[in-house]
């Protein structure tokens, strides 16, 4: 059995001298980097192409689908972006309806513009007690398949950049009812399906396609991803159509070959892997647990894989007051006093995502500098609260109305202005707007901008968030007349 890491490193000391891409020619001496340009070719003899793979290429998907219960699947080397695309305009014609998680990340809202798709919004309900936006319900899914018999795809994200889990395979059934695809974005759950610890995969479960982020959970280099095509609802080769479009047709081989390594590594040692895994994943939780201020945040549906700390009730003393602690300051703190880099903060909250990768030590300095930070931290109830410190409705599952496709909102090009986030409601968006990570748009182009988005908008800039894909800091574009 091939492997294309294997094939790379063989070639790299054989000798052969090539007249051709890419332009550092393997020259190590020169560069003198420990970039890995020995290993960096493009499409020559002997090493496939993924764009007609039919070699060691095609041999290394094949394995990846085995592994992850799939009909087929894809490497992707433009990160899970590019499966995204490629699923929705696969499964869609231009002007069609689709059923759309509102908190999907901004990527399923561009194939929605590219396609001038008109979604109708699935909301999911928020964890109760907390600001994160709970799994996507199965019977709402499906009362909005009946109401909107014409719809050609539900695209929904599971598990979420939070850890939460849908019932993937309720929703697929709903879909499967009405002979409508399910495409789903599991960038976050790359890792699920090999560890009763976590739950199934979405191939396991019955959805269509599936988007896999390897690199995010899993050892794999970063923009490396998987696309799987399972079932007969969709059209296949419509689907490649896309992923040749939207796939560089120079691949790195460097990135496929880590795709193979993950894959290879799994089949090879996933008893092991994931074994001490959720041994270290239990132990660290348990550690945590005993934190008086700083929280864990676990519930029935959720990827025990991410560490997700709440700041909901921490507070610091500042003379007589006490001041709301947030997950950015508890950000903020770890990597400047501790050297320890989380995933993404928010305000109520803060991630640390982990993998099979994780160290003892590493598990053992984030657990002791919690605990450190947590011993110095207050009680904050609301009565502590100063109005000018308050944050309301912080959520992503916002009220907007979409009101406008991009091809009707290009026809305005000379009617918009820019507003004050707090100023924004009532106006149609003509910009993005959203903090990164996680991705989410809380406002997206066509959208008739609500009262609570205005708010979030405004207490996130307030709070010292970056609001990103808007073009003037502190305002939204928007129609004039909107």
């Amino acid at each position: 059995m091939e492997h294309l890491y294997d094939k790379l490193k063989e070639y790299s000391i054989s000798g052969h001298y090539g007249f051709h891409m890419p332009g550092h020619k393997r020259n190590t001496v020169l560069l003198g980097t420990g970039l890995p340009y020995d290993l960096d070719i493009t499409e020559i003899h002997g090493f496939d192409d993924l764009h007609h793979a039919r070699g060691i290429i095609r041999d290394g998907q094949e394995r990846a689908a085995r592994l992850c219960h799939a009909d087929e699947s894809h490497y992707l080397v433009n990160g899970s972006t590019v499966g995204i695309l490629s699923a929705i305009l696969g499964t869609t014609q231009p002007g069609d309806r689709v059923i759309v998680a509102r908190n999907c990340h901004k990527s399923v809202y561009n194939a929605i513009f590219l396609n001038d798709l008109k979604p109708v919004y699935l909301y999911p309900d928020m964890v109760p007690g907390t600001n994160i936006c709970g799994p996507v319900l199965a019977a709402r899914a499906g009362w909005l398949i009946r109401k909107y018999p014409d719809v050609k795809a539900v695209i929904i994200t599971s598990p979420t950049y939070d850890g939460i889990v849908s019932d993937v395979a309720s929703i697929a059934e709903e879909a499967h009812k009405n002979g409508i695809p399910l495409i789903l974005d599991e960038a976050h759950g790359a890792h699920f399906g090999f560890h009763s610890y976590f739950p199934k995969n979405g191939n396991q479960l019955g959805a269509d396609l599936v988007i896999h982020s390897l690199h995010k959970t899993l050892p794999s280099l970063t923009q490396t991803a998987l696309l799987h095509i399972n079932g007969e609802l969709v059209d296949r080769d419509n689907v490649r159509r896309y992923l040749h479009m939207f796939q560089s047709s120079s691949p790195s081989y460097v990135l496929m070959a880590s795709i193979d390594q993950c894959i290879r590594m799994i089949c090879e040692k996933r008893e092991e892997l994931f074994g001490r895994y959720v041994s270290l994943l239990e132990d660290t939780r348990e550690k945590l647990g005993t934190m008086k201020r700083l929280a864990l945040f676990e519930t029935a549906d959720y990827d025990r894989g991410k560490i997700l700390i709440r700041t909901a009730d921490a507070g610091l003393k500042s003379g007589k007051e006490i001041i709301k602690y947030t997950g950015k300051q508890l950000s903020e703190q770890l990597r400047d006093e501790y050297a320890i880099e989380l995933e993404m903060a928010l305000r109520n909250y803060a991630v640390a995502m982990t993998s099979v990768c994780d160290t003892d030590r590493g598990m053992d300095r984030l657990v002791c500098a919690l605990h450190e930070i947590d011993g110095k931290l207050a009680k904050y109830t609301s009565k502590d609260a100063n109005p000018a410190n308050s944050i309301k409705n912080e959520t992503f599952s916002v009220e907007n109305t979409y009101e406008l496709s991009m091809r009707e909102i290009k026809k305005f090009i000379n009617t918009r202005i820019n507003v004050p986030y707090a100023e924004a409601e009532g106006f149609i968006a003509t910009e993005f707007a959203y903090v990164y990570p996680p991705g989410i748009p809380l406002a997206v182009p066509g959208e008739r901008i609500s009262h609570r988005t205005a708010e979030v908008l405004q207490n996130y800039a307030d709070f010292g968030f970056d609001i990103e894909g808007t073009r003037l800091k502190g305002k939204i574009e928007v129609l004039k007349n909107g």
